[in-house]
């Protein structure tokens, strides 16, 4: 089924001022993923974003060409990117720290890629061993590489909203580096709040910034952490103000390595139910999704922190490693 849940649940009553449609960027195996503990098999990886694009999700962050050394549960992007090889309608970003993570995405055909910089120059220093200007001057030629070669490219900024060793983050500040992200040449924004403190009011602030700086609304994502429980309040702030494009994690996977602080991402589940809810179209089968989501906890040992998910689940009892 696509839409609302067996039942006519939610049932679709839409308010005024949001967008007919909104294209979810799903995180799950690469934000997801990469803050497991354990290893997870290459052929699960591939496994779970082949049943995400069964799900109807249409952009699905498949991996990271970061050095091993750094991120080793994405070590296997070699192997993985070309099992998603018969998908040719899925949009498949990677993330490309340096100028040789962006060669090993090309050798591989990819044609969208993503660079990760920072608002605060302490998270700066932890993610990428640079301060803020240094790496953006490190991006300048990857961004321009992968223009050159025709590929998309997405610009993350995180700690847009707070940062665990800075504290509040100047709205101005992180306006200023998003537009120079931008400037770069980045087709997309994607504004994290990485630790997960964002406020409504507060991403109302920072949107209203970015506007006033000339940028415009149509090229900015979002990309909230529930640590706080306020995740789908910010996103729905967003959407009044006409962001159409939401990241979210399948299950609420994620956190961040660097940042011991961020929990997991907003669940895709949750996300969907919202703006099922609302009449949003997003082409997602939430009952495939979520049955996606008990797969994959099941594999991982452990529930899935989505409260959709949970709610939609069948006798606890059951196993959810069993469902197909």
């Amino acid at each position: 089924m696509t839409g609302p849940s067996a039942g006519g649940l939610p049932m679709a009553v839409p308010l005024p001022g949001l967008p007919s449609r909104v294209r979810i960027h799903e995180v799950g195996a690469r934000d997801g993923l990469q803050n497991e503990k354990g290893v997870v098999p290459t052929e699960v990886k591939a496994e779970f974003i082949h049943r995400l694009a069964g799900a109807g999700l249409t952009t699905i962050e498949a991996t990271s060409f970061v050095h091993p050394k750094w991120v080793p549960q994405l070590a296997d992007a070699e192997r993985l990117f070309p099992l998603l090889s018969d998908l040719p309608d899925i949009a498949l970003p990677v993330l490309v720290p340096n100028a040789r993570g962006l060669e090993r995405a090309l050798a591989l055909g990819a044609r969208r890629v993503a660079v990760f910089g920072s608002a605060t120059e302490s998270f700066a220093r932890a993610n990428l061993n640079r301060s803020v200007a240094e790496s953006l001057a490190m991006f300048a030629p990857v961004v321009a590489r992968a223009r050159a070669e025709g590929l998309h490219v997405r610009g993350y900024l995180s700690m847009c909203f707070g940062d665990p060793w800075e504290g509040a983050v100047p709205v101005a500040r992180v306006a200023r580096v998003a537009k120079a992200l931008l400037d770069l040449g980045c087709d997309e924004l994607s504004l994290g709040d990485t630790i997960g403190v964002a406020t409504p009011g507060h991403v109302r602030a920072l949107l209203a910034e970015l506007t006033g700086k000339g940028v415009p609304v149509g090229v900015v994502g979002v990309h909230f952490h529930d640590t706080y429980g306020q995740a789908l309040a910010n996103t729905l702030v967003a959407l009044q103000h006409g962001v159409t494009t939401v990241d979210a994690s399948a299950g609420g996977l994620g956190g961040c390595p660097f940042a011991k602080s961020a929990t997991g991402n907003l669940a895709t589940e949750d996300l969907v139910w919202m703006l099922d809810g609302l009449g949003i179209g997003t082409g997602v089968d939430l009952g495939r999704l979520t049955a996606t989501s008990r797969w994959l906890a099941g594999l991982l040992g452990r529930p899935s922190p989505s409260r959709t998910v949970r709610a939609l689940s069948p006798d606890p009892a059951q196993s959810p490693s069993s469902e197909e």
